[in-house]
């Protein structure tokens, strides 16, 4: 809870800033012939597949955009990084959103960014554990220490779901902060219980010997929205058609990476690390058009009994 409390210190701070302007302001709008050169904060991982073949394929030169992608670590990263102005637009999980808009921050969806399998046993991300660990399911996980890339973010809160699930209290977690690329070798070191984890770092895992004893995306909300696109409300304002082309140019990434699964694994040479044959065996989250705004409110729901926010959250507010 100290940690959630100077997030939201520094975030209104970083408001303040955003209201007196910032370097997303003086982005030009590129209309007329002109492009626009945007920056997008993305963490570097399989989610965010489309972004980048969608570059490659000129849908947002298309748009009369010029995209620059900013690695980032997580959602809570990402919002700092919109509302700052470090980024035009960002790529985060919608529990990161929903946590800053109940801290008032005016950060609101523009598109869809990635969403479960919805299939426990078949989707990109999961909850691990050493080979020789005692924990078997996720009730198991319930008072251990697992790492997660950012916390109190999607990851957490779904880990959390699994474990109620699965008829184990998750009040007694202790949570360890690391970037996703380092977590198979903290598993593996034991320096974790366990770790939820996403690809391609969950199947490179796995080919390192952990056990997957969670599909805590897929079993806690069917068929979940995991994270958007998205800005602020000030520039989603003062810069609709800036904003409306780069929806357009993302749609058009998401439709076409759904339909193409094998150019999105080819794309992630370009921004990862991941080796060719590991990246032919991964399993690709699914990439709708539409969020699916159920499951969002539920994640809100289940914020609210976690304590990562006081108040139930209207989540239309956020989403577009």
């Amino acid at each position: 809870m100290r940690r959630l409390a100077a997030t939201s210190t520094v975030l209104a701070a970083l408001l303040a800033v955003t209201a007196c302007g910032s370097s997303s302001d003086d982005s030009p709008e590129g209309g007329s012939g002109g492009v626009a050169k945007v920056k997008v904060g993305a963490i570097p991982i399989v989610d965010v597949a489309p972004l980048h073949l969608g570059n490659a394929k000129g849908f947002f030169k298309e748009q009369n955009l010029e995209i620059e992608v900013v690695n980032t670590t997580g959602g809570s990263i990402a919002v700092t990084g919109v509302v700052s102005g470090q980024f035009d637009f960002a790529f985060g999980n919608v529990v990161s959103l929903i946590t800053a808009r109940s801290q008032n921050i005016p950060v609101k969806a523009i598109t869809s960014g990635n969403s479960s399998t919805g299939k426990p046993g078949a989707d990109f991300g999961g909850v691990v554990v050493p080979p020789d660990s005692p924990i078997t399911d996720a009730k198991g996980l319930a008072g251990k220490n697992i790492a997660i890339n950012n916390l109190n973010n999607i990851t957490d809160t779904t880990t959390r779901a699994s474990i109620r699930k699965a008829g184990g209290d998750p009040s007694n977690i202790k949570w360890t902060e690391l970037p996703f690329p380092e977590m198979p070798a903290a598993v593996m070191g034991k320096r974790v219980d366990a770790a939820m984890v996403v690809e391609p770092f969950f199947t490179i895992a796995q080919n390192q010997g952990a056990r997957v004893v969670a599909y805590n995306f897929a079993e806690a909300i069917p068929d979940m929205t995991v994270a958007a696109y998205f800005s602020t409300e000030q520039t989603i304002n003062q810069k609709a058609d800036l904003t409306k082309r780069f929806k357009a140019a993302m749609d058009k990434s998401l439709k076409y990476a759904q339909e193409h699964p094998e150019e999105a694994r080819q794309v992630l040479q370009t921004y990862t690390q991941i080796d060719p044959a590991v990246a032919a065996k991964i399993t690709l989250p699914a990439w709708p058009a539409e969020i699916n705004r159920e499951s969002v409110q539920t994640l809100a729901d289940l914020m609210v009994t976690d304590g990562l926010i006081k108040e139930k959250v209207d989540v239309s507010e956020i989403l577009p």
